[in-house]
């Protein structure tokens, strides 16, 4: 469609193609869900959806465990608009419907293209075939930067100050002034930080939309011509060729014996698809009569006619998905959002509260107190300092401190939003080989029609140098192994013996080339065949297919795969001499045996098949005359699965890795279930999992003895479910206890205080409804075996909805729609590239007891970060807002300054904020469950009365007696002339002139400041522990040193000095030079502070049931 790309340049998987990947692959398992499956999910997101406006005014604006809701909200209407797309995408019949037709419906013609006419026309009816465009409208980004959020009340601040300064000040301010063009600075910070948000989340839109070409070939008015690739719309012709990439979505109308397609931009499969004029999947986005937006040609030559454009083709429909969604927020950067919300409503309240007293009282009981710029500045002071402004920094570093830890442990954390999620993580979804397993699989034991020995055995009789040397069935056997398969050999390890080579290729395929390279050398074996056709193993198929041909002979297939899908398709078996035998019932029960013994052994078991056409005598060879076309070889291929001969079955071992055992029993420890999801035969997965200690129960349940558990209602679909469950499921992992017996004494109620483990394969999963599942989320211990990409995608949806918090391990691209679904994605280092690149998470040592680590550090941030505010709340709320309260209402001079304020809250908190976030668990976190986020939010009450109640009103009270005794030691004014002064604070009071007065009132305020600078340091020291004692915690040595934390006192004096000293801050701000008496006074109540915590701590400690441990945070 589209010319060959220029030279020297190549096509890059971005960010965005992920992107699309992930969504491809979901959108491909919801259109192939049931219709039922996919409406009842899709009425469930809806209701759920249903909220009425005020409670989501009021939860934006309560701080208390809603955090969670909004993300789960978020989540569920990304999922809701996913389904319905789904359901658009069902509802499809472009590529069904016979080509006449569709070329009659679009309006078009094969011979001559659109006319011009008729072009135009559509073109204003579907618009340019565009996607992923955002607007670049400058002015307004620039208004959604600057104005929006809490930017709203900061302008309003800046407004007032600067109102305040002129013309309302009279005499004009200085310090208004300043205070305005500070503001401002502030928001300018915000305004930064949003357009970086916003480039961030467009950069996927950006590349979406370089995987379009800028020109394609089409035929209108019977004239082939090059056109913009934007001016494409539905009914038009184009061909394509090698190296083209598609600009559209094209239903292919013919194509040549070679067209092979590249779809790994589109849905992440490295395989190329062959093309093809009939549609072979009901599935829109399975078919391979499609040829989607974004797909190249890698060979051949097609003809199409454009079905959708723009914004109607699958990528555009992803394109709409991504961009619809907000840039993803974490459940602690929701509940700060909401923390910082709430405060802001207070103060708002709080000071207009203070404008009205103002206005209604003081201007006509006390002329002359409070000026209408003082009134206002000291209103709007109130919304700038309430906040805590240390909060989001602290917030932004703990998390980046968080990836940071996790780096030394090498696990790369590549978006934030996944490190508060591990702390809170209740349940793995992990696979098999090479997460829990070493991915080292290989062949143990071959089996015939009349033997089974060990590899070892096979090697020593009949192995040999030279191909045609091996007995017919080693020959048979080798050819199976050798080439269906995806495996190669790493040229750098060629010198090292077959069992220790590097293989590049899956684990099984690697086992397998293994043990055809020590029964004959592959290199010059393999150079006698050639392969005409591949149809790559499929979890769905559970078979790989190759088409290939010795030389001249006749072409013949080579099938591998698992035996209960491949046995019913065998008519006969070779026995170990080369001999031909038929598949009867004793020999069908014979391979049934061995399978089932070897599974029990924990071996992964291939059936290798084949078929010659050659040996049947009712038909030519359907091969022979099509071996240049792919897409009639595909079609004769896929249809020979039957007929076939078995070569020999194989059983392979990939040991579990040493550490796994200890990980999981840590695991189980931190509350945290473990659930093996895998494609292997479920005696085989019960068996592994057993030995990684998933599995412990010495009964192992099915699905048979789900039944007992849920009450029925006699036609219900969990009977159905039951009754289909496949019977090896019913056998696997051990001795279980007589399962009448069971169903006879159970009660219906779901009681499952002795059931523990449970083994279930994915064909049991079809038709299980909410009651089987609510049964089977209650198992500790649960192996899911032979699961498909759908089945995983189900599980961990039906986790997610009984409120479990999933990881899910993945390693192909068939994995991204559950790393999609879970709330943290994790892949394994040695994984696929599009895993690696999809996940959230990745453990580069490709050891899964880095998970480990990766859990105490989320755990752990969580802690640390809700110490932060427990530090940083009591400063920024009551002991600032009281300053200003008294001031109105009890006509005291300001006790501390506007400025002052903000420098606490933005400067000095910051060091020891950030510090906190270093702090090692008091305790081992990993002995405790995992946190509930909707019961255990970040902020909550306790914490409130804690910091507010508790430390704030002593510092309160600290910081003002400290006023107090500054202005009587520099003036002899004691507090009873200071209380209710309110306009007597002028000149001539208490013989003092009004400069006196106000240098008095700076110098007490910065004693004051000085005061709450001290007393924070011994409420850092106090935020270390939550209940142990701080002399246990100590700061400078021991294995909870923190020695970082007294850096912070040098600072903050520093701060203290550098703002009070300077002249130009005492005439600007009105701060005063604090005496240096006042730099130690303050210390003796900040040890009264750490006392007072120490006896609170204690008795928590002592009475775990009393009401002050109830209280505690």
């Amino acid at each position: 469609m589209s010319r060959q790309l220029p030279a020297g340049r190549t096509w890059r998987r971005s960010r965005v193609g992920l992107h699309a990947a992930t969504e491809f692959r979901t959108l491909s398992i919801q259109v192939g869900n049931t219709e039922e499956r996919r409406s009842r999910r899709l009425q469930s997101l809806q209701s759920l959806l249903r909220a009425p406006w005020w409670r989501k005014i009021i939860y934006e604006i309560i701080p208390l465990r809603a955090a969670q809701q909004e993300r789960e909200t978020e989540e569920w209407r990304n999922e809701a608009a996913l389904l319905k797309v789904a359901s658009d995408l069902r509802n499809t019949r472009s590529h069904i419907d016979p080509i006449s037709e569709l070329l009659t419906q679009l309006g078009t013609s094969q011979e001559t293209g659109l006319t011009k006419e008729a072009a135009a026309q559509a073109l204003g009816k579907y618009g340019r075939n565009e996607v992923g465009r955002t607007s670049r409208m400058i002015p307004q980004r620039l208004i959604r930067w600057f104005f929006t959020g809490f930017n709203r009340f900061l302008w309003l601040a800046m407004i007032v100050f600067w109102l305040c300064w002129k013309p309302i000040g009279n005499p004009p301010q200085s310090g208004n002034m300043a205070m305005a063009v500070v503001v401002i600075l502030v928001i300018g910070l915000q305004a930064l930080f949003a357009a970086w948000q916003e480039w961030m989340t467009q950069r996927a839109m950006h590349a979406i939309s370089s995987m379009m070409q800028a020109e394609c070939t089409v035929l209108r008015d019977g004239v082939l011509q090059q056109l913009a690739a934007t001016e494409l719309v539905p009914g038009d012709i184009v061909q394509l060729q090698a190296g083209d990439r598609v600009a559209a979505d094209v239903r292919l109308i013919a194509v040549s014996m070679d067209a092979m397609f590249d779809r790994s931009e589109l849905s992440g499969t490295a395989h190329a698809s062959i093309g093809s004029t009939e549609y072979t999947s009901t599935n829109y986005l399975e078919t391979r009569n499609m040829a989607m937006m974004g797909v190249s040609v890698t060979q051949g030559q097609c003809t199409g006619v454009v079905v959708a454009t723009g914004g109607d083709t699958v990528l555009g429909r992803i394109s709409r998905l991504v961009s619809s969604r907000p840039a993803e927020q974490t459940i602690l950067q929701l509940e700060v959002r909401r923390l910082v919300n709430g405060l802001t409503t207070v103060s708002l309240v709080v000071g207009t509260v203070f404008v009205v007293l103002w206005a209604a009282w003081l201007r006509t009981s006390y002329p002359g107190f409070m000026s209408v710029s003082d009134a206002l500045a000291n209103g709007v002071g109130v919304l700038v300092t309430f906040v805590p402004g240390s909060l989001p920094i602290s917030l932004t570093l703990a998390l980046t401190t968080v990836a940071k830890r996790l780096q030394r442990h090498r696990v790369l954390i590549k978006n934030l939003t996944t490190v508060e999620l591990l702390g809170a993580v209740s349940v793995i979804c992990c696979e098999k080989t090479g997460t829990l397993t070493q991915r080292r699989v290989q062949v143990t034991c071959v089996g015939f029609g009349d033997t089974e020995m060990s590899l070892k055995r096979l090697v020593a009789e009949q192995s040999t140098a030279v191909l045609d040397a091996l007995p017919p069935s080693a020959l048979r056997l080798h050819e199976t192994a050798a080439l269906c398969n995806d495996a190669t050999f790493d040229e750098m390890s060629m010198h090292e013996p077959a069992a220790n080579r590097e293989v590049l290729g899956d684990a099984t395929d690697s086992a397998l080339l293994r043990m055809a390279e020590q029964m004959c050398p592959l290199a010059p074996a393999r150079r006698q065949y050639s392969i005409l056709l591949k149809i790559p193993f499929s979890l769905r198929r559970r078979w790989m297919l190759v088409v290939c041909r010795r030389q001249d002979s006749a072409p013949f297939v080579l099938v591998k795969g698992a035996p209960e899908r491949l046995l019913p398709h065998c008519s006969t078996i070779q026995h170990s001499d080369g001999s031909i035998c038929p598949m009867d019932e004793q020999m069908h029960a014979r391979i049934a045996d061995m399978q089932l013994r070897w599974a029990n052994q924990g071996c992964r078991v291939l059936l290798l098949c084949r078929r010659d056409f050659a040996d049947d005598d009712e038909q030519p060879n359907p091969l022979a005359d099509i071996a240049d076309s792919p897409a009639a070889l595909y079609s004769v291929a896929s249809r020979s699965i039957n007929r076939l001969c078995i070569v020999g079955m194989v059983g392979m071992v990939d040991p579990p890795r040493e550490e796994i055992p200890s990980v999981v029993g840590t695991f189980r420890g931190a509350g945290v279930r473990v659930f093996m999801v895998t494609g292997d035969y479920a005696p085989t997965a019960a068996y592994v999992a057993r030995q990684c200690g998933i599995i412990t129960s010495a009964e192992v349940d099915g699905i048979d003895e789900l039944q007992p558990c849920v009450d029925f209602d006699g036609a219900g679909k969990e009977d159905s479910a039951l009754q289909q469950g496949h019977p090896s499921a019913r056998t696997s992992a051990g001795t279980r206890a007589s399962s009448s017996s069971t169903r006879e004494s159970a009660s219906s109620e779901l009681t499952l205080a002795c059931r523990r483990s449970l083994v279930i394969s994915g064909a049991e999963l079809a038709g299980l409804g909410p009651k089987l599942w609510d049964v089977i989320a209650q198992y500790e211990e649960i192996v899911f075996a032979r699961i498909t990409p759908e089945q995983k995608l189900q599980v961990v949806e039906e986790m997610r909805a009984r409120g479990s918090v999933v990881a899910v391990t993945g390693d192909d691209a068939n994995d991204l729609p559950a790393m999609r679904a879970a709330h943290v994605g994790v892949a394994m280092g040695n994984g696929s590239a599009v895993s690696r690149d999809a996940a959230e998470m990745v453990l580069l040592d490709n050891s899964f007891s880095s998970m480990v680590a990766a859990l105490e550090t989320g755990r752990l941030a969580f802690v640390n970060l809700k110490k932060v505010i427990v530090y940083l709340l009591p400063m920024t709320n009551m002991s600032e807002i009281m300053p200003s309260l008294l001031n109105v209402v009890l006509g005291l001079p300001i006790p501390l300054s506007t400025f002052l304020m903000l420098v606490i809250n933005t400067i000095i908190d910051v060091w020891a904020s950030v510090v906190l976030l270093r702090e090692e668990p008091e305790t081992d976190i990993l002995l405790h469950p995992p946190r509930d986020p909707k019961k255990e939010p970040l902020v909550n009450v306790r914490l409130f009365v804690h910091a507010y109640l508790f430390i704030g009103l002593i510092q309160t009270v600290t910081g003002h007696i400290m006023f107090f005794l500054c202005i009587y030691l520099r003036s002899g004014i004691g507090p009873s002339h200071v209380f209710l002064a309110f306009n007597k604070w002028t000149d001539g009071y208490m013989g003092k002139s009004k400069s006196q007065l106000a240098d008095i009132v700076s110098v007490a305020g910065s004693s004051h400041f000085m005061a709450l600078v001290v007393m924070q340091w011994a409420n850092m020291f106090a935020a270390r522990t939550r209940s142990r004692s701080v002399f246990r915690q100590n700061p400078l040595w021991g294995p909870k040193r923190n020695p970082l934390l007294l850096v912070s006192i040098p600072i903050s004096v520093m701060v203290a000095l550098f703002f009070n000293e300077i002249n130009w801050f005492n005439d600007v701000f009105l701060t005063g030079k604090i005496p240096v008496e006042f730099f130690f006074l303050p210390i003796p109540f900040a040890f009264a502070l750490l006392a007072l915590e120490e006896i609170r701590k204690l008795l928590v400690r002592r009475f775990p049931h009393s009401l002050i441990a109830r209280l505690a945070w």
